[in-house]
């Protein structure tokens, strides 16, 4: 069906493979399910998919390096699959661009959530975030930050007049910060609002998306407060 939301699920394991595609597909999503790093970037760039769910361990392309590589060319969003939650991929999935992680293995019904949590980040279902609600309508959209703008209506960021490109996760975190400059935000509160966390969750996915916006925006525009989170400078 045209309307399906379009998964693109690599995973070497033929059993989770097939097990999760089928799961996937019962729960109304159109699957494309890859065995390895390399078919999975062939297809995705013939299918374009609205959400890649990758496994950090497949062969001939790693997940990580895939994850990179689709980054490079679009901003869908990204879910990694990890059989360790304490693993050093875990943290350089996210750094290569992953919006999100699941550890293996996983309850079918979280996958799902987390993959409908992560569309509504991105447009692909409704809702109003709690930023969103805070920040429209202020100064006609747009928010100054020294030399930082961001339009909270076109969903545009300017530093220094020039364009700055933000995934849509990314976007989400900036304007959690910008609805309530100088107001620490804990780590929690973050997972809350922008990951729907509802029960707490791992917070090196806020340590590491928040490293990526100051790269992005500006190293000391947002600050640690040790112990308790962090808070955009006003």
């Amino acid at each position: 069906m045209a309307d399906q939301t379009h998964v693109l699920f690599v995973e070497d394991d033929d059993v989770i493979r097939e097990a999760t595609q089928l799961a996937l597909e019962r729960d109304g999503f159109a699957v494309t399910a890859m065995p390895d790093g390399l078919s999975g970037l062939e297809a995705f760039r013939a299918n374009r998919p609205d959400i890649a769910l990758l496994d950090v361990m497949v062969p001939g392309l790693d997940g990580v390096s895939l994850c990179r590589r689709i980054r490079d060319e679009s901003t869908v969003p990204v879910i990694m699959l990890s059989a360790r939650a304490d693993s050093i991929d875990v943290v350089l999935g996210l750094e290569a661009g992953a919006d999100d992680y699941v550890t293996k293995p996983f309850d079918g019904a979280v996958l799902v959530a987390r993959i409908r949590a992560v569309l509504r980040r991105f447009g692909h279902a409704g809702g109003v975030t709690h930023a969103e609600e805070s920040a429209s309508g202020v100064n006609g959209g747009t928010l100054s930050f020294g030399d930082l703008q961001v339009d909270t209506e076109g969903m545009e960021v300017h530093r220094a007049g020039q364009p700055v490109a933000l995934t849509p996760t990314e976007m989400r975190l900036l304007l959690e910060f910008s609805s309530a400059p100088g107001t620490v935000l804990s780590r929690d509160k973050l997972l809350e609002r922008v990951w729907e966390y509802g029960w707490g969750g791992d917070t090196r996915v806020v340590d590491v998306h928040v490293q990526r916006l100051r790269q992005k925006i500006g190293q000391d525009r947002i600050e640690t407060v040790r112990g308790f989170g962090y808070k955009l400078k006003a």
